[in-house]
């Protein structure tokens, strides 16, 4: 039996790995280079689920990084539970086959109520009064604790928000090298986010991408390197492309002027009344779920969502089926972008109404994925002076809000969630070994669970 560590760094395409990564170029030369074919939808928690199951949505479940529940009539995004993902993980099978195997899930998502032995992730304190603080959750005791002595605390600024840039990527795994050592895994997952992030602000043809590869390369290699020397094999995988954008399709405004979306008003602003609403979308980057409640309307519904600039394909259940993507958690519609295309949650169709946590990094409260979140609003002169007031107010013990955000979605440049079209520019799939047969094809995303399997047990 061998010790596999699966690397996940989305949107990091075989392209950039030939013309901007080196060290990991020259380190699948005794190995693989090839790419991978992610399914529908393209997604981060839907891409982690696909990867650890080795089945598509229609079966674990995970139709995007967020979805309407119906029964609770709410919308619930970033879910937390790794018990929302249906089916077996790689772990769990390779207990099967081994008693005592043992797993480190670092920062993978669902990062919460894992049945991996050993698993992280971000997990901000949030006080009573509203204030937030960067932590990690760790299910051993102490771990946590542990980790941020060591290391410092999780730098969570720079891993979600307008400071994004390699600093997270490089603590976790700074980290996970830390984790490896201690426990001794038979298999390590670590993520690596950083190129998304910075892809969807500057979009994948921005001339900048080529050292932010770069640095998630020395990154990368650096870890790789750390478990090559203990006879540790890897897989590198990228489980979606980012598509160059410049055509936000306003869905769920388009949906409130055909009179099917209704809202409800409070001090606080406006907010989608789902249990009013005839339809409404739950928007995720390329790929929008759309619920409707009153199935007269559906065929209207899906003709005026059609007409729209930006949009591709409006799926209903029969052609979810055909995709694999059809699970009750599903809209009743899915609407599909165009490449250069991507959908915002907004709604209100007066600023000065938009939700108090609309202008905030607020993941759990928006009903729907905010890019913009890593954005500064535009109108201020100084953002980072804003920034330091509110902190200000905050050491004070002042009550504040960190209202920083851009409304702009057209200052988006990068989004995903759709399967590639050109073969150098699909998702990378590297590694240590051939663990696949051929070097040139595109690797089911739905296959690695079982390669995995195969390159720990099988010689």
């Amino acid at each position: 039996m061998k010790q596999l560590c699966l690397i996940e760094v989305p949107g990091l395409t075989r392209r950039m790995v030939e013309e901007h990564a080196p060290k990991l170029l020259a380190a699948s030369k005794q190995g693989q280079l090839a790419t991978l074919q992610p399914d529908l939808p393209a997604l981060t928690i839907s891409g982690h689920a696909s990867l650890l199951t080795g089945t598509p949505a229609s079966q674990h479940g995970i139709v995007g990084n967020g979805w309407f529940d119906r029964e609770e009539n709410v919308v619930k995004f970033w879910p937390q539970s790794e018990r929302l993902v249906h089916g077996e993980t790689i772990w769990e099978a390779a207990r099967e086959r081994h008693n005592g195997f043992r797993t480190l899930k670092h920062f993978w998502w669902p990062g919460m109520a894992s049945s991996a032995d050993i698993h992280t992730n971000v997990r901000p304190v949030y006080f009573a009064d509203g204030r937030k603080a960067p932590d990690i959750y760790a299910n051993q005791p102490g771990l946590a604790k542990k980790i941020q002595d060591r290391f410092g605390t999780f730098p969570m600024f720079q891993f979600w928000g307008p400071g994004v840039n390699i600093r997270s990527s490089q603590w976790i795994a700074d980290t996970a090298k830390f984790l490896f050592d201690e426990f001794q895994p038979d298999l390590s997952l670590v993520y690596l986010p950083h190129l998304d992030y910075k892809q969807q602000t500057v979009g994948p043809d921005d001339p900048s991408m080529a050292d932010e590869v770069r640095q998630l390369d020395d990154v990368a290699y650096d870890l790789i390197e750390h478990l090559q020397r203990q006879s540790v094999e890897f897989v590198l995988v990228s489980s979606y492309h980012m598509n160059q954008v410049n055509l936000p399709i306003e869905i769920n405004r388009v949906l409130r002027r055909g009179g099917w979306l209704k809202v409800s008003r409070n001090a606080a602003g406006e907010l989608i009344d789902y249990g009013m609403s005839q339809a409404f979308a739950v928007a995720d980057h390329q790929i929008a779920h759309v619920y409707v409640a009153d199935s007269g309307v559906k065929s209207e519904v899906a003709t005026r969502l059609n007409e729209l600039d930006g949009v591709d394909r409006v799926l209903d259940a029969d052609q979810q089926t055909e995709l694999d993507l059809a699970h009750e958690r599903a809209g009743d519609l899915v609407v599909l972008a165009k490449p250069n295309a991507w959908f915002t949650y907004y709604y209100w169709e007066d600023e000065a109404l938009a939700p108090d946590f609309a202008r905030t990094i607020a993941i759990h409260a928006k009903p729907g994925y905010d890019p913009c979140e890593m954005l500064f609003d535009e109108r201020l002169r100084f953002p980072k002076l804003a920034v330091a007031t509110r902190l200000l107010r905050k050491r004070l013990g002042m009550r504040y809000t960190m209202d920083v955000i851009s409304l702009n979605p057209n200052l988006i440049r990068g989004s995903h969630g759709l399967q590639p079209t050109n073969e150098k520019d699909a998702p990378v799939w590297l590694s240590s070994a051939k663990f696949a047969d051929g070097n040139d094809q595109r690797i089911p995303i739905t296959e690695v669970k079982s390669l995995i399997l195969r390159a720990i047990f099988d010689d």
